[in-house]
C-alpha cells in the first residue's frame, strides 16, 4: 500500500482530522495489483504442480539433483508428503505434496483450493498467468509514472541519512516488535522500515521476478541470451522466480498484518476514499 503524504492541516490538540492520503492512481493500481497478484500466484502454483522440482543451472529432469521438491512418497506402507530443500526434508502431508481430494489422498504439490485453475490443467494456467502477468506489468509501469511526475517518490520514499543510523534502525524495530506504531504527525510518512521496504520491493523483488520469468521463455531467450547468462540457465531462472514470488508473498501477508494491527478500518478507508485519519498530538496548530 502506497503513501501520498500531503502538507499539515491546522488542527487542535487530541483532535482527530482527516487528510488526503492516497492519490486516485494510487488507489487504482493498488486494487489491480492486488488482484494481479492474486491471479499470478494462483496460476504460478498450478504450473509449478506440473513438475514441482526446482533446479539450479541450465538443465533439469528428473535424474538431476533438486534444488527444492515438493512431493509425496510410499513410507511404511502409507503415503507421506514431504518438502525437501536440498538433503534437508520435512513432512507436509495434508498440506504440501499430498492432500485429500474428494475423500482420497492425492499426489499434489499444492492443493486444489489454492491453484487456479483447482484441477490439473497446465495450458490453463498459463494463460492465466501469462494475461495477469503483462496487465501486472502495465500496472506498475503506470504507478512507477506518476510516482516519477507526482514526487511521490521523491517525497516520501527518499531515504535521509539519520533514518539510517543503526540506532535510529533498532528503535524503530523495537517499536514495531511491540506493535508501537506511529502516531499523530509521525502517521503522516513513511518511517524508514517502510521505505526500505518498499524499495526492496519496487526495485529489487518486481524486477526480479520479471526477469525470471521472461528468461524462462524460449523466445525471449533466443532475442536476448544474455539472460541466461544473467541468471546461470533456464531453470536457475525458474528457481529464482520461485523464491522471489515466495518472498513477495512474505511481504503481503506482513502488510496485511501491518494493516489490520494498526487499525484496519482508518487503512481500508483510506486506499478506498484516499483519506486517512490523523489524532493531532502536539501543540494547537
Amino acid at each position: 500500500m502506497s503513501t501520498d503524504t500531503q502538507h499539515l492541516q491546522p488542527a487542535r490538540r487530541g483532535e482527530t482530522v482527516l487528510i488526503p492520503r492516497h492519490s486516485v492512481v494510487t488507489r487504482l493500481t493498488h486494487w489491480v495489483n492486488v488482484l494481479c497478484f492474486s491471479v499470478l500466484i494462483l496460476s504460478g502454483l498450478q504450473i509449478f504442480n506440473a513438475y514441482p522440482r526446482l533446479h539450479w543451472g541450465q538443465v533439469g529432469a528428473d535424474a538431476d539433483p533438486a534444488f527444492i521438491t515438493i512431493g509425496a512418497s510410499g513410507g511404511q506402507g502409507e503415503p507421506q508428503g514431504h518438502l525437501t530443500i536440498g538433503s534437508f526434508s520435512v513432512p507436509t502431508t495434508g498440506i504440501l505434496g499430498l492432500s485429500r481430494e474428494d475423500g482420497r489422498w492425492t499426489p499434489r504439490a499444492f492443493p486444489a483450493w489454492l491453484t487456479l485453475p483447482s484441477y490439473q490443467d497446465l495450458a490453463a494456467g498459463r494463460r492465466w498467468h501469462f494475461f495477469f502477468a503483462w496487465l501486472f506489468v502495465i500496472n506498475g509501469l503506470v504507478y512507477i509514472g506518476n510516482g516519477i511526475l507526482s514526487g511521490h517518490f521523491r517525497r516520501d520514499l527518499a531515504l535521509h541519512r539519520h533514518e539510517l543510523a543503526p540506532r535510529h534502525l533498532g528503535r524503530e524495530i523495537l517499536d514495531h516488535a511491540h506493535l508501537r506504531f506511529p502516531q499523530g504527525d509521525d502517521a503522516r510518512h513513511y518511517n524508514a522500515l517502510q521505505k526500505l521496504t518498499y524499495i526492496a520491493v519496487v526495485a529489487v523483488l518486481l524486477p526480479t521476478m520479471l526477469l525470471t520469468g521472461l528468461t524462462m521463455s524460449p523466445g525471449v531467450d533466443a532475442a536476448f541470451p544474455v539472460l541466461l547468462d544473467i541468471f546461470g540457465g533456464r531453470q536457475s531462472a525458474r528457481t529464482i522466480h520461485f523464491i522471489t514470488a515466495s518472498l513477495l508473498v512474505l511481504f503481503v501477508i506482513v502488510h496485511l498484518a501491518m494493516v489490520i494491527l494498526s487499525g484496519p478500518w482508518n487503512n481500508m478507508r483510506s486506499m478506498i476514499t484516499g483519506r486517512y485519519a490523523v489524532r493531532q498530538e502536539g501543540p494547537d496548530a
